[in-house]
């Protein structure tokens, strides 16, 4: 027999060649290493190469130092926020044009529709009648007050010369009555000018009610409706270039409804369409009234989902919590708000409708503790049993029996036989037991085969 020890060139071609024959039932023809002298000597471990893990689905979490007795999980869904929502309606009846698709993403200032209405021009008529109105009430204030003027002058004339009569001690009857005549239509000239000036506010505030109603209906202010802007070779008001109106997005969203076909005549305010901005969600969870005591709207809280392939234990978002306005009696829970804190990253199960728990650290005389996923421990007869990775070798699991403490439902306490820098098998546990469930026999030492089936060590 050849002595592969003495060449280190062909030790790991020894090595697999010893596993192979030990597979196949004939391991008494290779000398043991040092190595298996130590598999052996402890029968609680068990060889798990990475062929085995990705076969079996086999994952590690590191233990973890947490407030489990502290922590109250609450079940509950994400909804969306009440200014989640925005809507788009008609401000004029008009025939609609669509211009997005039901869950489309929009950006602000992109197009969601545009349309054509009867209304509009209606609404330039009037625009133009009090413009015209203003025109005419400021030449009817200018005729009033030429009036005024030229009476007031009459008057100071007569009023002169009646004086300078008076001195030389002449008088004259008809000089005096019409300076009394004139005077008298003092105050009707002073009305006629006071009219002239109450139609021109009446004008102006009918052509400012107008231009309003137009800024609103294009979505724009009255400054840059009246702006001139240049048509066919002339200057003219923006309000006159417009045939179609197009209604752009003031929020970020997706398109969440669609009211109106495209092409639909409709009435204002018919709704055209909705939007919808995903990212603001809020979680709502009932908790039992008899937490109250527990609960304080300044506690640490997160929103965790539920355990799932693919998902680590500790996978979840801060959020700040709020206590709803009121009670349910019935039910005898209470309802509590929270509202995840914004990152950069925002998990993708996030979004409204997505069950969760939220996550409460309670005041409680207990400190951190050494914590492991309630999935890394099992039932194995009258035991719990946890397989921890050994650090010294990664491709080997070594069942421990778990001295339990307070669980969360989600993590547990393990009291002894971990230390904070150890990892253990938080999903394939089960099949691991399986492999070397004791039932009424010792645990015994061996590795498991890629095809998940478990070979007991020879000794």
């Amino acid at each position: 027999m050849m002595n592969f020890t003495k060449d280190m060139g062909f030790a790991p071609a020894a090595m697999a060649l010893m596993w192979l024959l030990s597979c196949s039932g004939e391991a008494d023809t290779a000398p043991p290493t040092a190595d298996d002298h130590e598999a052996q000597g402890n029968p609680s471990r068990i060889e798990i190469p990475i062929t085995v893990q990705r076969n079996l689905g086999i994952e590690f979490t590191q233990v973890q130092v947490r407030r489990v007795a502290q922590t109250l999980r609450v079940p509950g869904s994400f909804e969306l926020l009440p200014l989640a929502r925005h809507e788009y309606r008609l401000a004029l009846p008009g025939r609609v044009d669509l211009r997005v698709d039901q869950n489309q993403p929009v950006q602000p200032g992109q197009v969601l529709y545009r349309y054509q209405s009867p209304a509009w021009p209606e609404l330039l008529h009037e625009i133009v009648t009090g413009e015209q109105a203003i025109l005419t009430a400021k030449g009817k204030i200018e005729v009033a007050r030429t009036y005024l003027s030229e009476a007031v002058t009459k008057l100071e004339l007569a009023q002169e010369r009646l004086a300078s009569l008076a001195k030389a001690n002449f008088k004259r009857a008809d000089l005096e009555a019409n300076a009394l005549e004139i005077e008298a239509s003092l105050p009707r000239l002073q009305a006629g000018l006071n009219l002239t000036l109450t139609e021109l506010a009446n004008a102006d505030r009918t052509r400012e009610h107008a231009l309003h109603r137009a800024a609103a209906a294009v979505n724009l202010t009255e400054q840059d409706l009246i702006k001139e802007v240049q048509l066919d070779g002339r200057m003219v008001p923006a309000y006159e270039t417009f045939d179609w109106i197009e209604v752009r997005a003031e929020h970020a969203g997706i398109v969440d409804l669609l009211a109106l076909t495209d092409g639909a005549y409709a009435q204002a305010p018919s709704l055209v369409l909705s939007t919808v901005d995903t990212a603001r969600v809020r979680f709502r969870a009932l908790a039992l009234q008899a937490d109250l005591p527990r609960i304080g709207t300044n506690s640490e809280v997160r929103i965790v989902p539920p355990l799932s392939t693919g998902r680590t234990p500790d996978e979840g978002v801060a959020a700040i919590m709020t206590i709803g306005l009121e009670a349910h009696p019935i039910d005898r829970t209470i309802t509590l708000l929270a509202i995840p804190e914004s990152s950069p990253e925002r998990p993708s199960w996030i979004r409204a409708g997505v069950s969760a728990f939220l996550e409460i650290v309670v005041a409680s005389s207990e400190g951190p503790c050494l914590a492991v996923p309630t999935s890394a421990v099992v039932r194995d007869g009258l035991t719990h049993v946890f397989f921890r990775r050994d650090p010294k070798d990664p491709g080997v699991a070594i069942r421990v029996e778990a001295d339990l403490g307070i669980s969360d439902g989600r993590w547990v306490v393990i009291q002894s036989g971990l230390m904070r820098s150890d990892e253990v098998v938080s999903a394939g546990s089960y099949e691991l037991k399986l492999a070397t469930q004791q039932g009424s026999t010792p645990v015994v030492g061996g590795h498991m085969h890629a095809d998940g089936t478990f070979h007991q060590d020879e000794h």
